[in-house]
């Protein structure tokens, strides 16, 4: 009897342009756009959109994911998610020229964990009401964290300086964003939030972490009055595990 070939890693990578459900002035889901997800033998897989428009609610240019997982030489995994989107205009009061979300995840087979990394994700031409908004983002936060418990000790402290830190079960949630310059008022520099009068609240660069995962959210809104609406932006999330002997 021939021996079963095992798959040694397993790859996830996924990511999405844009997606969202508008619940007033009337009961709408947006359907995720420029979609594509990694199979678990590797390879990659790749998503485009253009000259999309929902209503006068949302709109952009065109958007592109693309997902890939590889054995290098050295014989540890590499896994890539990108998102991009050009273009974006959501309810004439957030816009932007570029928006990148971008995770690599490199595991050896002697760790349990990949390092993950976000390198070059970015916001580019970002205004908000009318005014720029530059963004900042510290990327050395998972450069320095290469494993779940360092990510968890790194952030410990971001609570006393203002900024996202919720660690629970297993779970982090925190914000990519070192700062925030805009003369966009009520706006907490320090942190990743923007609240707009009359639209709700915007956050910006926000990762949800487990061990050996991680996925960050570029663009987050709650919208409250008039339009009621969750929508989501540049999102990719990437892991990976090797199977067992």
């Amino acid at each position: 009897m021939a021996t079963p070939h095992r798959i040694s890693f397993h790859f996830h990578a996924e990511g999405h342009a844009f997606s969202g459900e508008f619940r007033h002035p009337a009961w709408c889901p947006i359907p995720a756009q420029a979609s594509a997800s990694l199979p678990t033998i590797g390879g990659h897989a790749s998503a485009h959109a253009e000259d999309f428009r929902f209503q006068d609610f949302v709109s952009f240019k065109s958007a592109h994911t693309h997902v890939s997982g590889k054995r290098r030489r050295d014989d540890t995994f590499a896994t890539h998610a990108t998102t991009t989107i050009h273009g974006l205009n959501i309810l004439g009061v957030v816009t932007a020229e570029l928006i990148v979300s971008r995770l690599t995840s490199l595991h050896s087979p002697k760790e349990r964990e990949g390092h993950i990394i976000a390198e070059d994700s970015r916001f580019e031409g970002l205004r908000i009401a009318g005014e720029d908004v530059k963004v900042t983002l510290r990327h050395n936060l998972l450069v320095r964290s290469k494993t779940f418990d360092d990510l968890t000790k790194a952030i410990a402290s971001d609570a006393k300086s203002g900024k996202m830190a919720v660690t629970k079960d297993g779970v982090a949630v925190c914000s990519l964003v070192e700062k925030i310059e805009t003369k966009l008022k009520g706006v907490d520099l320090k942190g990743h939030l923007v609240e707009v009068p009359n639209f709700g609240k915007i956050f910006l660069a926000e990762i949800f972490a487990e061990p050996g995962t991680r996925t960050l959210t570029m663009l987050r809104l709650e919208l409250g009055s008039p339009h009621v609406a969750d929508i989501t932006a540049a999102e990719t999330r990437t892991n990976g595990q090797p199977s067992p002997p």
